[in-house]
């Protein structure tokens, strides 16, 4: 009996423990049922990446180009002394605005008048001889019809008298030289125009021949502007205009826009006057002059400038913003395109110009095709997304640059800081 109660006990304890044992593993397994993926939510899908675009139309967009050019004066005129003397007066402001004809410089003239009241007294003299011979002629030649007086005495009388003419007129042009030089005493402006600082001042001895320009004025109102122009892009444009890539203006005439040092446009338009028939043999550039109203003295000679010249226009132009193109690792353009079934592709495409703040294509793209201009980094080849459509862009937008060339000068007046380094960012953004 004790034997069989002492052998009970020991198994009881072991039932227990093997029950303490196995509740950790209940437990365990109602947890594992309760995460049973049948049970659980599923995740949702990703959202479909929303993407901008435009859609692609063709536009006339004018060929734009913006040369490097130099303000040159319509005319320029060195105010110099014609006689010689003591300057005793300058009668100008320096700097200012001065007409035609107006005093600049007073010479002394002292010596001038003398010399006009010794020609005048000259000349006085002369046609009194004159009358005496005439008087002698005309006597003779009474005597002579009457018999009274030979052909020899009346031939004397009439070269005398003949003579006293010529005396005369010698004194009256040595009058007028006298009358000249007493003018010019008064130095006045050759033109009309901006006198610049002056170069001589009161008491200085002038030598004409050996004495300087006493001033200098520039006619700055019409104005010049002369600008360069490569021979290769000269003859390129000539023959966009042959084949018809390019349309001629309808006036066949070129309006020209300055811009300024500051990127800012000069309100008045140019015209375009003529192009050099000369090639400079050191840079193979040809001049070509734009003549521009000036009221306001705006521009200087010796500006640097550059000057936006329309030289025709492209009548069926595809052009998209540049943040479109996207850059392969080999350096080629491309860009996405949203396809009908709302997937994108990417397409190689060839650019040409800049023009403003969009790429020219000159093949790639066809008219209707949707073309991505933000969302790059959400998208992968075949991905579907959500188009959203943007602005296209339209209009008069910029000058054209060749692709492989870069702007004569900084910055553009139609391109922004933020649509630059959008541009520059799209350059460098990583395919997907």
């Amino acid at each position: 009996m004790t034997r069989t109660l002492s052998a009970r006990i020991p198994s009881a304890f072991r039932a227990s423990t093997r029950a303490t044992a196995l509740l950790p593993a209940a437990l365990l397994m109602v947890g594992l049922a309760a995460c049973n993926p049948k049970q659980a939510a599923a995740p949702p899908p990703p959202p479909v990446p929303e993407v901008g675009f435009v859609k692609v139309e063709p536009q006339a967009i004018p060929y734009l180009r913006d040369l490097p050019g130099r303000v040159a004066p319509m005319r320029i005129a060195e105010v110099r002394s014609r006689v010689s003397g003591l300057v005793v007066k300058r009668l100008f402001e320096q700097g200012s605005q001065v007409k035609e004809g107006d005093i600049l410089y007073k010479i002394d003239a002292a010596p001038y008048e003398v010399e006009l009241a010794s020609a005048e007294a000259a000349l006085a003299r002369q046609e009194a001889a004159l009358v005496l011979a005439r008087q002698q002629a005309d006597r003779l030649e009474q005597l002579l019809s009457r018999a009274t007086a030979s052909q020899a005495q009346y031939d004397a009388a009439y070269a005398a008298k003949k003579q006293a003419e010529a005396e005369v007129a010698g004194a009256k042009a040595t009058r007028d030289r006298a009358q000249l030089n007493l003018g010019w005493t008064d130095v006045r402006a050759p033109i009309t125009g901006r006198i610049g600082r002056a170069l001589l001042t009161e008491g200085t001895l002038i030598e004409p021949g050996s004495t300087g320009a006493l001033a200098t004025i520039q006619q700055l109102d019409p104005i010049y502007v002369d600008i360069t122009q490569s021979v290769g892009e000269l003859n390129r444009l000539r023959r966009d205009l042959a084949s018809g890539e390019l349309a001629r203006l309808e006036d066949n005439t070129a309006n020209v826009h300055l811009i300024m040092d500051d990127n800012s446009l000069y309100p008045l338009a140019g015209r375009l006057l003529f192009s050099d028939v000369t090639a400079d043999p050191s840079t193979g550039q040809v001049t070509l002059r734009v003549q521009f109203p000036n009221p306001h003295d705006e521009l200087f000679p010796g500006m640097y400038v550059r000057a936006r010249i329309k030289q025709g226009i492209d009548s069926d132009a595809i052009a998209v913003p540049q943040q479109a193109i996207q850059r392969t690792d080999d350096g080629r353009a491309e860009v996405w395109v949203v396809r009908a079934d709302e997937t994108v592709m990417r397409q190689p495409v060839e650019v040409g110009p800049v023009v403003g703040q969009n790429w020219l294509i000159r093949s790639g793209l066809k008219a209707g095709e949707r073309v991505v201009v933000d969302g790059f980094q959400k998208i992968t080849v075949g991905a579907k997304v959500k188009p959203l459509d943007q602005t296209p862009v339209h209009g008069e937008t910029g000058p054209k640059h060749d692709a492989d060339e870069a702007p004569d000068a900084p910055g553009d007046p139609g391109s922004g800081d933020k649509a630059e380094a959008a541009r520059r960012a799209a350059a460098v953004q990583p395919r997907h």
